[in-house]
């Protein structure tokens, strides 16, 4: 994988990114909303790593691929595509505290789309995040994931408010029909 847009490079990891991504993985957001995804020590990063690194070339996800600046190749954080079962699958996204406000998450989470729905074989892809999520949420609309819920329903293991919506392929302006 390596997707270029205006100021990022999604690409696959290698075992140097490691503490790159704990230290993205440290922040309070992430902590808040994703606290599965919080690397406490380099070596539980590196440890993910060379697992997210063994999916490439599979189906069976996660797939999961760093988000680099195209000016310096900061590792800013990661998008991914992970199966939910019944053909579906749900699009993920973490952006490091200190580079979020700059459209890195839009302008990453735009471009994986496309490529991700052909890595899946599908048309649709659902993302989803906590009701409060307010910055994830508007990623998601900014992004053209329509709403289908927002309420009580499943998020992590547990009862949660939530914002679930759902990319069409065809929906998307640039996209053959």
């Amino acid at each position: 994988m390596n997707i270029e847009t205006e100021r990022l490079v999604i690409t696959e990891f290698s075992p140097e990114m490691a503490r790159a991504v704990h230290e993205n993985s440290l922040d309070e957001d992430n902590r808040r909303f994703v606290p599965d995804e919080v690397f406490e020590t380099e070596e539980d990063a590196a440890e993910t790593i060379r697992f997210l690194m063994s999916q490439y070339g599979r189906t069976e996800g996660p797939l999961v691929y760093p988000v680099l600046t195209r000016e310096g190749g900061e590792n800013v954080g990661y998008v991914q595509l992970v199966p939910l079962g019944d053909g579906r699958w749900e699009i993920g996204y973490h952006i490091g505290k200190r580079y979020t406000g700059r459209g890195y998450a839009t302008e990453a989470v735009r471009a994986f789309l496309p490529a991700a729905a052909d890595m899946a074989g599908v048309s649709e892809i659902e993302g989803v995040c906590l009701k409060d999520n307010a910055a994830s949420r508007r990623v998601l609309r900014k992004c053209g994931f329509e709403k289908v819920l927002e309420g009580l329903d499943e998020y992590q293991g547990e009862r949660r408010e939530i914002f679930r919506g759902v990319w069409r392929k065809e929906d998307q302006p640039d996209q053959p029909k």
